[in-house]
């Protein structure tokens, strides 16, 4: 068996395995405009495959399952075609769940056909390559998007049952220290990448220090104590009429009951554990607390410096871990950069110097969203490890909560 058709089957597994514990009802709905059914996410995904390997002009004979599903399930891409309108998937009734799951084994089987034949095409191997890693994005939009779901039903349904952290003492923040220079960032061409991480270049750095650890919910609770969301003279102007607006009085998903803070997890309502990472927190919502604290968010740069120096490796073995569907706490001596959260920067997702993005509508995947983003690192408790880097570049606008999203401080020197 190739190797590429044992990452497709494994990857392609992956995320049937998150869709077990869901109900066809389940799969249907979509809870806000952001995110998308869960049989959506499986369509989609197939729909890629269908759509940019087994249809590629070079190939012939290959007939669309049905042709409409170009319609329903193309996402942005504008070369393609027309599409449905993303905020009204969750309208998309028929095709039902037992439809698309024949669509995925019909793709399935025809990939399985194909990939043994593909080694000598470097630009099909390379197209199956990035549907991959973004099935495995959406592997996680998919969880993400089941559980803001969820938190909407009174019920408060448990996608699978997961222990309860318990509160420890955290461990110490502390700072690490790097001087001006000129330091090296982006993708080196070793193993995959998507285009936004090339080219490899040069930066120019003043004097920094990074935390040694991500902002624990204790102290974002003291934030919140100081009457952190009740104060404009930390926040940036957009972010103070999007706490407004919102009502936002703490990160997504918590609730406070009496005395104690308890967050809606994809283990039920569970009471927060002050040395877990706080995430769920928007763009503005870091900033503001980095403001508070005195300090800052670091810039991607910086970030990707300081991973590199720590000599972090995310390659690790696997495809998707479903062990941990929340935050571990922090009460153990870490140096690693995967902290279980995506990490805010204080950078605006733009290209890199001398970006070029690939041609053809694959080159929509990642170029055409360079504006009103705020790019994220490292990756959450929910990112399939074989899909992580340390040049990984994710975006999201600086509004976004629903995401496992928090922050770790920076300062000049």
């Amino acid at each position: 068996m190739s190797d590429l058709l044992k990452r497709y089957r494994q990857v392609r597994a992956a995320t049937e395995m998150a869709c077990a514990p869901l109900s066809p009802e389940d799969m249907v709905v979509q809870s806000m405009p952001d995110a998308s059914p869960a049989k959506w996410h499986l369509a989609h995904t197939t729909w890629f495959f269908e759509t940019f390997v087994l249809a590629h002009p070079s190939l012939d004979g290959y007939q669309l399952f049905r042709p409409e599903f170009n319609f329903l399930f193309n996402s942005y891409y504008e070369a393609v075609g027309s599409r449905h309108p993303r905020p009204l998937r969750g309208l998309l009734t028929r095709p039902g769940v037992d439809e698309i799951r024949h669509y995925r084994e019909h793709v399935n089987q025809k990939m399985t056909e194909l990939l043994p034949r593909l080694a000598a095409s470097e630009e099909l191997s390379g197209i199956v390559e990035i549907g991959l890693h973004h099935e495995q994005q959406h592997l996680e939009l998919l969880l993400t998007d089941i559980k803001h779901l969820f938190s909407r039903n009174p019920l408060r349904p448990t996608y699978r049952e997961s222990p309860m952290s318990s509160d420890q003492a955290v461990m110490p923040m502390k700072w690490i220290a790097f001087n001006e220079g000129v330091y090296t960032i982006g993708h080196n061409g070793d193993g995959f990448s998507f285009d936004n991480e090339r080219p490899r270049h040069r930066v120019f750095l003043e004097p920094f220090e990074l935390s040694s650890r991500p902002v624990s919910c204790g102290e974002y609770q003291a934030f919140m104590d100081d009457n952190g969301y009740g104060r404009p003279e930390f926040w940036l102007s957009d972010g103070w009429s999007a706490c407004q607006r919102e009502g936002w009085q703490a990160p997504l998903y918590w609730e406070r009951h009496g005395d104690c803070w308890n967050s809606f997890t994809l283990g039920g309502l569970q009471r927060i554990a002050g040395s877990e990472p706080v995430f769920h927190v928007s763009f503005y919502e870091a900033d503001a607390y980095a403001r508070w604290s005195g300090n800052r968010l670091p810039t991607e740069a910086e970030w990707e410096t300081s991973c590199s120096a720590s000599g972090a490796t995310f390659r690790n073995e696997g495809v998707f871990e479903p062990s941990r569907l929340h935050p571990t706490p922090m009460i153990n001596v870490c140096t690693g950069f995967l902290d279980d959260i995506w990490t805010w920067t204080q950078s605006a997702y733009s290209p890199y110097p001398g970006f070029k993005p690939a041609g053809g509508a694959i080159g929509e995947y990642n170029g055409k969203f360079m504006c009103n983003q705020f790019v994220l690192r490292g990756g959450s408790c929910l990112t399939p490890r074989s899909h992580l880097r340390a040049t990984y570049r994710n975006f999201f606008p600086p509004e976004a909560r629903w995401q496992f999203t928090g922050l770790r401080l920076a300062r000049s020197i």
